[in-house]
Parts: C-alpha cells; structure tokens; sequence
C-alpha cells in the first residue's frame, strides 16, 4: 500500500508540517516519530505531556433502552451498571472466548453507549456489532471524528486552561466538555500508564484544537513510537500482538 492510497486523519498536514516521519499503520499514513525522537518523546510524556494523534481508531455510538443489555451479550465486563458519565475497558470475544479486540465503553447517558476500538479492527468490530445486535440498539458509527490523546503529569494543567472542569474528572470518568467552543467528548484515561486525557472532537475542528494544545510550554508532538514504548514500559497489552483470537481474556492477565 503506497502512501497515495492510505487513510489520512485530520491532522495528516500538521504532522507533516512537525517534520514526523511517516509510517504505514492500520492502513492509515501515521507519524511513527518527530525530529525530538522515539527516546526523547517517551521522557517528555513521562516528565510534562505528549500529544498523541489516535484518530485512526474507531469510534461508534450505539443508542437504545437495550443498547447496554446486547453489548453485554458480546463482552466479558459488566455493561448494565456502568453509571452514567463512566467508562470501561471490554473486549469483544469469539464463541471460543478468543479476543477479536479490545475496547472502550462510555455510559453518556440517555440509553447512549459510547465506543473506541482499534483502527485495524473497526471495520470487523462495526460489522460484528450490526450482525449480533443490530435489531437491538440503534448502531451510528462516527469515523468522522477525530480522536487525540494528550498524556502525561502535565496534562491536567494544560486541558485546565481550556475547560477548567477537566480538572476534578476522576480515572475513567467520562464527559461532554466544549473545547475552544466546540462540543468534545472528554475522557480522563489513555494508553501510556500516565495521567491524561483523550478527546473526540470533529475532525474539522481537530486541527485548531491540537494547534492550541502544541503551543503550551508543556506539551510536545509524540509519535506511535513512543507510544508503543510507553505502554510497553507500563505493561499494558496491545491487539495483534500481546492478545488475538488464539488469547483468552484470562491467558492475557485482562479479567
């Protein structure tokens, strides 16, 4: 797959005007690193914070007074009694109990599931929940949003400035937050053992919105690379390489 023909995110212009260095990624063109460095970029997001472009994963919203009944049918995590304004990390499994991805679950309310699953399984995981639930919940997938991680001990100081509220959310909460006056789901959680947040916002208004987070003192660009380092250091799993279909939830150390 030449970089003509892979997926961009919204914010594919910045990162090429950052000088990252670009990679093919779950059929997206992806930063892997910027001149700071994979070493360097990995500090910085342990000493201040990192801002991480995930928008090549998936997010879809599932909506019905028994959306959280049928998605409980397909993970091993109890989905009823998220309280509202929570998240979960889940995993879709196969009759077998192999994982066919991992993911994350937010009650936003108003029998309104929010998900996050990975980029190289969104297509299966969407096609999967409308084989197994459509009849059930109401399924909107929402590729057109963007997703950014910014993690780190600094972050709360940085996403504070925009929406003091952020700074009271606990691990896993999750809420509608506006950013620079636009509507973004906020989630206090992230994937490299660090205090953060992730973001979704539409991708027309990503790029303003990462722009504003780069230009504080604290926050630099970080690629997959330290990503994939980070999470490393701090021992959580990654899909396709530490769990699949030929891992059950309990062999992978998840349940």
């Amino acid at each position: 797959m030449t970089s003509e023909t892979l997926a961009k995110t919204p914010l594919h212009a910045l990162h090429l005007e950052l000088g990252a260095r670009m990679v093919p990624f779950a059929g997206y063109d992806m930063p892997v690193q910027y001149p700071l460095g994979v070493m360097k970029e990995h500090l910085h997001t342990r000493e201040a914070a990192g801002l991480f472009d995930v928008s090549h994963m998936g997010q879809i919203i599932l909506r019905g007074p028994h959306a959280a009944q049928a998605l409980e049918r397909l993970v091993p995590v109890d989905i009823i009694d998220l309280p509202v304004g929570m998240q979960r990390y889940a995993m879709f499994t196969d009759d077998q109990g192999g994982i066919l991805d991992d993911l994350m679950v937010a009650n936003l309310g108003n029998d309104c599931l929010f998900l996050v699953v990975n980029a190289a399984c969104k297509h299966q995981d969407l096609m999967h929940l409308q084989l197994q639930i459509a009849s059930q919940c109401q399924i909107e997938p929402c590729f057109d949003r963007a997703l950014l991680a910014l993690q780190g001990p600094k972050a709360v100081d940085v996403l504070a400035r925009l929406a003091p509220e952020v700074a009271k959310m606990t691990f896993m909460q999750f809420a509608p937050v506006r950013l620079l006056g636009v509507d973004c789901y906020v989630s206090r959680s992230g994937y490299t053992g660090e205090d953060g947040y992730e973001i979704s916002v539409p991708a027309a208004h990503a790029e303003a919105l990462a722009r504003s987070l780069l230009a504080e003192p604290e926050v630099a660009a970080i690629g997959l690379g330290a990503r994939d380092s980070l999470r490393l250091e701090a021992g959580l799993c990654l899909y396709g390489h530490d769990m699949s279909t030929s891992t059950t939830p309990i062999e992978a150390s998840l349940l």
